[in-house]
């Protein structure tokens, strides 16, 4: 077996978890599931631990935020109070404002249904990624985040690994090359082999440890 393709196997046997995943969403192509992904990507795009925005995420779960209308109707300080439960306090106010604001963008614009806007876009990412960011808090990072995740369910985006998904191969001494990597990474979903990538990217400590397990 080639050297990169071991790294791949080793990154993503022991690192191949998207964040969707870990942050308790079974990802399909449905309204609920694809809102809080949205939510989700917005919180990891903030200068704060991924793991901080996972756990946030769930806690606006466990209070049943999980769709445009609930969330708007929730009010500001329901949505504080649950970002500070996740302890995502740094920008919990902010935030707490973008959601909401947010919330009522979707719900106007696309009937609180993200798969309009995916429709609307025709399936090109480079439309999807304008879209997303009209949303209050959704940037660049933002958008790239929900769109690596979200073409586990909408093939047509892949593959999708974005600048920071490619820094991860870098450190990696992998290609950095889209199509060079899915094709090294075989029946791997893209999904899982972009949230693997970015793993690397944001901690040296699993590039390491992929490199010294693939020998």
């Amino acid at each position: 077996m080639h050297r990169d393709e071991r790294v791949l196997r080793e990154l993503v046997s022991g690192y191949g978890r998207t964040f969707a995943e870990e942050a308790g969403i079974r990802l399909t192509d449905t309204p609920q599931p694809l809102y809080r992904l949205l939510v989700l990507s917005l919180l990891l795009g903030a200068r704060i631990r991924a793991s901080v925005a996972v756990a946030a995420a769930r806690a606006l779960h466990e209070e049943r935020l999980d769709s445009p209308r609930r969330m708007a109707e929730a009010g500001w300080r329901c949505r504080v109070d649950a970002l500070g439960r996740g302890g995502y306090r740094r920008y919990d106010e902010r935030t707490a404002t973008r959601l909401g604001d947010g919330a009522e963008l979707l719900d106007r614009r696309w009937g609180g249904d993200l798969r309009r806007l995916h429709r609307e876009a025709e399936g090109d990412a480079g439309t999807l990624r304008e879209l997303l960011q009209e949303q209050p808090g959704i940037g660049p990072a933002g958008a790239d985040i929900f769109l690596r995740e979200a073409q586990r369910v909408w093939p047509d985006v892949a593959p999708y690994l974005d600048g920071k998904a490619l820094s991860g191969a870098g450190r990696l001494g992998l290609p950095e090359d889209p199509r060079k990597l899915t094709g090294l990474a075989g029946d791997t979903q893209p999904a899982v082999l972009a949230a693997a990538l970015v793993r690397a990217a944001l901690d040296k400590r699993v590039a390491e440890d992929c490199l010294r397990r693939a020998g």
